[in-house]
């Protein structure tokens, strides 16, 4: 696991390079995007480019990493990359993709029909959840339907994310074979779960640390994300 340790801002533009270097080189690239808070820098910056004409995402395809079970409306993974990323974008609508609840083991399917996962952009949880994989997730995983963890909804308590308490997830092993995945973090409260998901050992117990198996992992971390390596 590769690391980059710079301010947000930097951060921020360093991924959306990479994803806008990706789709140049690719145009068609399949992108598994999480609706977390950590990446709202980034999404900023990718319809800034898209509005510019300096990136396009016309042929490409984006799978969210999670949904939302019972989410109010404005509140889902959908609404959230729609609202802040997708509809900056000239995305086809037919080419986005969230997990269906009611046939979460689909999903897997979709993606491999689609042609996997060209690049996946992770943030992580205080526990050292990855999408909403919670400790105790086994590695081989897919798409599945996962209890939310008390320190999972703590973690946005007085935010403006309403947590739900049950979310579908790509799994673990959805994850892991994404040809590259990003994971930005920010912040001193990451700095354990960043500790362990680098040095930690590979078991269910942090499930950030199977980020250890990929050779195409890199991890965006500002001073106090890294504060602890």
């Amino acid at each position: 696991m590769k690391t980059v340790i710079a301010a947000p801002a930097d951060l921020n533009r360093q991924i959306a390079g990479k994803i806008q270097a990706l789709l140049m080189e690719k145009p068609d690239a399949v992108l598994g995007l999480t609706a977390g808070r950590s990446t709202r820098g980034v999404y900023a910056l990718l319809g800034q480019m898209c509005a510019q004409k300096e990136l396009s995402l016309a042929k490409a395809s984006i799978f969210a990493v999670t949904e939302y079970v019972g989410a109010q409306p404005g509140h889902s993974c959908r609404d959230i990359l729609l609202r802040e990323l997708i509809g900056h974008t000239d995305l086809n609508p037919a080419n986005f993709f969230v997990p269906d609840e009611n046939a979460p083991e689909q999903y897997d399917a979709a993606i491999r029909s689609a042609g996997g996962l060209d690049l996946c952009l992770l943030g992580i949880g205080i526990n050292g959840h990855i999408g909403y994989n919670e400790p105790a997730t086994p590695f081989d995983s897919l798409t599945h339907l996962q209890k939310l963890t008390d320190a999972t909804r703590r973690q946005y308590a007085g935010t403006d994310r309403q947590l739900t308490e049950q979310a579908l997830t790509m799994g673990i092993k959805t994850l892991v074979s994404s040809r590259e995945t990003l994971l930005l973090a920010t912040g001193p409260e990451k700095a354990d779960a960043v500790f362990k998901m680098i040095y930690g050992r590979t078991d269910s117990t942090v499930p950030a640390a199977f980020l250890q198996i990929p050779l195409e992992v890199t991890a965006y971390l500002d001073s106090a994300a890294a504060g602890k390596l």
